[in-house]
């Protein structure tokens, strides 16, 4: 028979292994996987990798600014980012849009951005101390494949409707909610009030540098709120993951809860497998974030971490903003969050596999299969029949230099810029779509759908 698509000739990661052999595609899901499959439209990957796309788990856009924040990153470019970087689908963070995602009014407002996807998005809700009476349950009904909640201080108080960091009470009640609903709860784990106050003293102090403002985010802080999360789920039953850990300790803390049999996982973000704390103030505020990047010793801890399969999966906490925000001498003014979207996939691939020797199948699990699992994303994740036909096709062994003309980003800032990477995106697939080719770029159209 003949297929709608076949992909030939790729050397295929499955969930046991890679394989040279192709794929066939039909409806846009995955229907046979052997040699010699006939297709209508041939897509030939000899020479490249074909991986499923990747499900980042962490990506913050801004469809709606609410007049505060339009210029930020909306659906069309944030999504066109992805498709080009081999992003076929990702987890929505609810915050940065004005209003927050906090109950059935403004989870519906996000999906009347559907026209805009061009990619396939999931979406957290916010657990936040204004949304206890209801908004939870109302979050659930309308699909949310989590919950994100924030215990560093965060949002604009000024800004009616801004998302906004929880209390312990907030924490505790919220938990007890969603443990009803069997999702997860997605946690930024730094102790506020001991950061907040760091950081104020430095600042009086008169330190500028980014090195002041990793050294005013300590990794105590990290894990002492790594460790009331913790807590809180044992005493809730709620199952919570812990985002972007930058510390050791912090990953170790999980780990040790798991033991005990805590429903409990781990994320880090490419930038703190790639980054250091002595080359920060060299970059510049681009590439600020919190948590902060550490030293080279926790670089390298967090590796080995990854590497012995402790960490669930790698993420981009994709967080833009506008130029301006990160325009200034002073580190602590500077708006914390990194545009990294576009180099989840290449960036990734070198670091594990081309540098480190990871195994295929291992940077499958950690960009795709783990994530899709974690959140219930039941047709992403993996190349295997049934499932959507999400494909990201990597030309190994072929560095280029990545400049800003490259970024699809609203605003083309980015740390990895006029960086080496080791290999490339040829090819994005999304639903036996091809969302992105070199030879031709983004598609124009909008094949993208919220996952419910």
């Amino acid at each position: 028979m003949s297929h709608e698509l076949v992909i030939k000739n790729g050397l295929v990661i499955l969930e046991d292994g890679e394989v040279q052999t192709d794929v066939a595609v039909d409806g846009g899901k995955i229907t046979a996987i052997g040699g010699d499959l006939a297709g209508d439209q041939v897509v030939d990957a000899t020479g490249l990798i074909v991986s499923p796309g990747m499900v980042d788990g962490h990506v913050h856009i801004t469809p709606m600014g609410g007049g505060y924040r339009n210029e930020w990153e909306g659906y069309v470019t944030g999504t066109a980012s992805c498709a080009k970087g081999g992003v076929t689908s990702f987890m929505e963070m609810p915050l940065n849009q004005v209003p927050a995602t906090v109950d059935a009014k403004t989870i519906e407002e996000k999906y009347s951005h559907e026209g805009e996807l061009k990619v396939d998005v999931a979406s957290f809700g916010e657990l936040v101390p204004y949304n206890l009476d209801g908004g939870i349950q109302e979050l659930d009904e309308n699909g949310v494949a989590g919950y994100k909640c924030f215990l560093a201080t965060c949002g604009d108080r000024s800004i009616d409707g801004d998302f906004e960091n929880v209390d312990d009470y907030s924490l505790y009640e919220g938990m007890k909610q969603i443990a009803k609903t069997g999702k997860v709860l997605a946690i930024h784990a730094e102790n506020a009030a001991v950061t907040d106050r760091l950081g104020e003293i430095a600042k009086a102090n008169g330190e500028t540098t980014l090195a002041a403002y990793v050294d005013s985010r300590p990794v105590f802080t990290e894990v002492e709120a790594i460790q009331r999360a913790i807590l809180f789920s044992k005493e809730t039953g709620c199952p919570i993951h812990i985002c972007h850990v930058a510390c050791k300790e912090g990953v170790d803390a999980v780990v040790k809860a798991q033991e005990e049999g805590v429903n409990v996982t781990c994320e880090t973000c490419v930038h703190y497998l790639y980054f250091t704390k002595d080359e920060l103030d060299a970059i510049g505020p681009v590439v600020k974030c919190s948590p902060p990047i550490r030293e080279q010793a926790q670089k390298d801890a967090l590796w080995q971490r990854v590497e012995d399969g402790k960490v669930a999966f790698v993420t981009s906490d994709h967080s833009p903003c506008t130029p301006d925000l990160k325009d200034t001498d002073n580190a602590f003014d500077a708006w914390g969050g990194i545009s990294g979207v576009q180099n989840d996939v290449d960036v990734m691939f070198d670091e594990a596999v081309q540098k480190r020797g990871m195994a295929l199948k291992d940077f499958a699990k950690l960009i795709a299969t783990n994530p899709a699992d974690r959140y219930n994303l039941t047709q992403k994740g993996r190349i295997s029949i049934g499932k959507d036909a999400d494909f990201v096709l990597i030309k190994p062994n072929a560095p280029y230099t990545l400049t800003a003309d490259d970024l699809e980003y609203q605003n083309k800032i980015s740390p990895y810029i006029g960086r080496e990477i080791g290999a490339q995106v040829v090819q994005t697939i999304l639903r036996g779509q091809t969302i992105y080719s070199q030879a031709d770029g983004v598609t124009a159209e909008f094949p993208g759908q919220f996952i419910k």
